[in-house]
């Protein structure tokens, strides 16, 4: 078993999850303000590009801004955009189904590092996971890919891995590999959306950090506020 590292050999690329209605919030959370001054967004760029592998934004077509030094420096961190994937089901009725959620845009980014007109080819053969984090959640994506890497060597044949706590997964901080395409893609043509009904028979989980109830799961105003103050000093 290889002892596990900060090394990101196994990772193909991050998704930020960004394009939520953030109806509760009141605002975008990718454009809320922590206490340094720094944007939610840049906040996460930031960190992932110390991962040194792409960054894929899925913002729904928002067009948020990410600072360029948030990258300085790190020419194997491109970030790019990315557009939900848009399933055909039900083409043939002249009805184009259009439905948002995190599947759509986790296979977007699953096809965008897997397809033909993959960008980011690599000579890694071991780069099979996709990092994807949620834009509810202060967790560094450096500490996240330490935290979950540590699950691939004994996840045997599950292909999502997870953080989980005393009552809830947290799908949307978790590794999915990048095989899971097409099993994906042919969920999301099905008309299905619901992440835990996909994922549920391919998930290893890896217990929460107890620092981090805090950090995650902000929904309101007040909740942001809680997670800013419980950030490492």
């Amino acid at each position: 078993m290889m002892g596990c590292s900060n090394s990101s050999d196994n990772l193909a690329g991050i998704v930020i999850l960004a394009g939520g209605a953030s109806k509760r919030m009141g605002t975008p959370k990718a454009t809320l303000t922590l206490p340094t001054g720094e944007q939610l967004l840049n906040y996460h760029v930031r960190h992932a590009s110390e991962l040194q592998v792409p960054i894929l934004i899925a913002d729904n077509g928002r067009g948020f801004y990410v600072d360029s030094d948030a990258t300085l420096n790190k020419p194997s961190s491109p970030v790019m955009p990315i557009a939900d994937y848009v399933s055909d089901f039900g083409a043939d009725n002249d009805e184009q189904i259009r439905t948002g959620g995190a599947l759509v845009a986790i296979e977007s980014a699953l096809q965008t590092l897997t397809g033909s007109n993959n960008l980011f080819t690599t000579n890694n053969q071991r780069a099979s996971w996709l990092l994807v984090m949620s834009c509810d959640s202060l967790i560094p994506a450096t500490d996240l890919w330490q935290k979950l890497q540590q699950a691939i060597n004994t996840a045997a044949n599950k292909r999502v891995i997870c953080l989980k706590d005393d009552s809830h997964l947290y799908p949307l901080l978790g590794l999915y590999h990048l095989a899971i395409e097409p099993d994906l893609k042919a969920y999301i043509d099905s008309d299905q959306r619901r992440v835990m009904h996909f994922i549920q028979p391919m998930v290893r989980t890896v217990p929460f950090t107890q620092d981090w109830q805090h950090l995650t799961n902000f929904n309101m105003p007040q909740e942001f506020e809680q997670a800013c103050a419980a950030l490492p000093k």
